[in-house]
């Protein structure tokens, strides 16, 4: 079975086709990084707009990676929440028309799932049950997952996603936006120890998270220095990625101690992290655990994710819809219930 993968929830434009044996034949992505950097952050009608002029031409670069032509898709699997509500509707309303057009079927998928089953595109992929983080510049959360939409959240941030703090940090250290890979790469020049961050409910007795505290000792801290410092700068960068990295990481090898299970998935943009990443390594070597990461070039939103978790929707109940609605607010924990 082929399956087209269509994501447009936020500020990537995301394409991919996906087969149920040869597996991943093409995929396409346009970011939308460069025209958003300009105001600091996602503009929603911009992204919306940018959608509509990228997601035809992405699905001829995909037809032609594949070899394929649109007659044959055998299903259509597009991102219908959470995210922006206009950049969702231009997804869903090609993905529906395409449907409609060449009579298949069309499977509505949320976008954390789609995150949530990247790792699936890996090899070796991992096996029911795990436990998963999803860490991503809108999303952080704990899950227990005992299989397809079998998900139950163990824990989540309380304020801001660690996403959300790697930016601010940046744009407080003027390092610009998306600020996730400037902090990681001015964090390498930092020196250990000389700027240290607090490390937000790294000891509470539950599984949530809480970033905007560490957010605003990096404003202090930003604040005591000469701006035209660049060393200083880098320790103030090294001290917040090593403040955020023990709290996730902790988190998570909590999380698999209060499931007593052996097996880690992470997913989403910060999952690409190479500090957050080493120490989650060294953590399940350490502790005999499984860890699983989706390949690199798909931790940040794609159509891959999307046509993977499609099928998998497909396998499972051949669910599909006749005619379409966004969701811009939907949790992860009634995904199972696709409409």
């Amino acid at each position: 079975m082929l399956i087209l993968g269509i994501e447009t929830s936020c500020d990537e434009t995301g394409l991919a086709l996906f087969d149920s044996e040869a597996g991943l034949l093409s995929h396409a992505l346009h970011s939308q990084v460069d025209m958003h950097r300009a105001y600091g952050g996602v503009v929603p009608e911009l992204a919306s707009r940018d959608h509509i002029r990228r997601v035809l031409p992405l699905l001829d670069e995909c037809l032609r990676q594949a070899d394929r032509t649109k007659g044959d898709i055998d299903a259509i699997a597009v991102t219908v929440g959470p995210g922006l509500a206009g950049a969702l509707l231009v997804g869903a309303s090609i993905g529906y028309a395409l449907g409609w057009a060449l009579n298949r079927p069309v499977v509505g998928v949320h976008h954390l799932e789609g995150h949530l089953l990247s790792p699936l595109l890996a090899d070796p992929a991992p096996a029911f049950p795990f436990v998963a983080l999803l860490v991503s510049g809108g999303h952080t959360q704990l899950m227990r997952v005992d299989g397809l939409g079998d998900y139950a959240l163990l824990g989540e941030t309380l304020d801001d996603a660690a996403g959300e703090a790697f930016d601010k940090t940046a744009q407080l250290l003027g390092l610009g936006y998306p600020g996730g890979p400037a902090v990681s790469r001015l964090a390498d020049f930092g020196t250990a120890g000389a700027v240290t961050l607090p490390r937000p409910l790294l000891h509470s007795k539950d599984l949530n998270f809480s970033f905007s505290g560490l957010k605003t000792a990096v404003l202090t801290a930003v604040r005591r220095i000469d701006n035209t410092c660049e060393q200083a700068k880098a320790d103030i960068a090294l001290g917040f990625v090593q403040a955020l990295v023990d709290v996730v990481a902790a988190k998570s090898f909590a999380a698999l101690a209060s499931t007593g299970l052996r097996r880690l998935v992470v997913a989403g943009g910060v999952g690409a992290n190479r500090q957050l990443r080493e120490r989650l390594t060294d953590m399940a070597r350490r502790h005999d655990v499984e860890l699983f990461f989706p390949p690199m070039a798909l931790c940040t939103d794609n159509g891959a994710m999307i046509a993977r978790a499609g099928l998998a929707r497909i396998e499972k109940s051949a669910a599909a819809t006749s005619s379409f609605a966004v969701r811009p607010r939907w949790s992860l924990t009634d995904a199972g219930r696709t409409e």
